[in-house]
């Protein structure tokens, strides 16, 4: 499981050619380039660039990116996300600014999507759990082979997150930026088996993890005056989105990642030495939620429709 944390590409570029929307009466435009039948993957360990089959992969990915034990309809959801998402990124000539030379996408889950071979997923599963997980991920993408999200004929940036503790975010809300397609939804079968969650800080570790921000130290802090921790704003679904400090104001998706803590939904205590944030959710609550699209699909939602519910607008077709 893995959770995206920037919004990545913002802008598609437009797409030309012919494609088939799931319901047979509408018709939508989409063509993917001759060098989106292969991926060139970075690869952290080895420090090499792989060159793999589109839908090897996305099994990859898909793999790396939720659990396999999910129903096959959340895995083909996710697998339509991930290909739309690998596309896109390739359509659009890459990454601005890419440190891997020569490559589409790394393997490392914060700079786009994870990805696991099948050398590493034996070893994550061991050799049982491989043949019994593999098949079923790879017959999710193999049922999705060519599908991908397109609004008003582009290919969508498909951001995804672990939980969104019962409704997603508006994009905007998140990275000032809005976006069409990734508005708030409600999501009633979230079951993220760990929805909320506590921790607890010393005023001291607090201090250094924000304060060292733009060269602001500890040490030039008030840090002698204990800790003052205010909400001064919020979005429309109720998580922070700017939080004071010390009256140093902070943006809560950096408070959140100075932290390491699950999401913005969040409150806090302060008990002497000691803050305890408690946290609902996991990941930035935008796009899909993948358990919620679990429990989408343990109540009998397909993957066109749980995909449809979670990007407003789009459509599904096959490129």
């Amino acid at each position: 499981m893995r959770i995206l944390t920037g919004l990545g590409l913002l802008l598609a570029a437009l797409v030309i050619g012919v494609g088939l929307e799931l319901n047979p009466r509408v018709k939508e435009r989409v063509e993917i380039r001759p060098a989106g039948e292969y991926v060139r993957v970075y690869r952290h360990a080895t420090g090499e660039v792989e060159v793999l089959p589109l839908e090897e992969y996305v099994v990859g990915v898909v793999a790396a990116e939720m659990p396999a034990l999910f129903p096959l309809e959340a895995l083909k959801a996710q697998a339509v996300a991930a290909r739309t998402y690998i596309l896109r990124r390739i359509l659009a000539g890459g990454v601005s600014n890419n440190p891997h030379p020569g490559a589409d996408i790394c393997d490392d889950p914060r700079h786009g999507q994870a990805y696991l071979s099948r050398v590493e997923l034996k070893r994550k599963w061991g050799v049982l759990g491989y043949y019994r997980h593999y098949f079923k991920v790879r017959q999710a993408v193999r049922e999705t082979a060519g599908f991908v999200i397109t609004y008003n004929g582009q290919l969508i940036d498909p951001v995804y997150h672990a939980s969104c503790g019962g409704r997603t975010e508006n994009a905007g809300d998140v990275w000032q930026v809005d976006v069409p397609y990734l508005k708030s939804v409600p999501c009633p079968y979230d079951c993220y088996p760990k929805v909320v969650e506590t921790r607890s800080f010393s005023v001291a570790e607090v201090q250094k993890a924000l304060f060292l921000v733009q060269g602001v130290t500890a040490a030039t802090s008030s840090a002698n005056k204990g800790l003052r921790i205010t909400l001064a704003d919020k979005t429309a679904t109720g998580r922070a989105r700017e939080i004071v400090v010390n009256g140093r104001s902070f943006p809560a998706t950096l408070v959140r990642e100075r932290l390491n803590l699950k999401s913005t939904r969040l409150t806090w205590t302060i008990n002497g030495d000691r803050v305890t944030f408690t946290t609902v959710g996991h990941g930035h609550g935008v796009g899909l939620c993948q358990y919620g699209a679990k429990g989408m699909a343990e109540h009998g939602y397909d993957f066109r429709q749980i995909l449809k519910h979670y990007f407003t607008g789009v459509k599904i077709v096959r490129y």
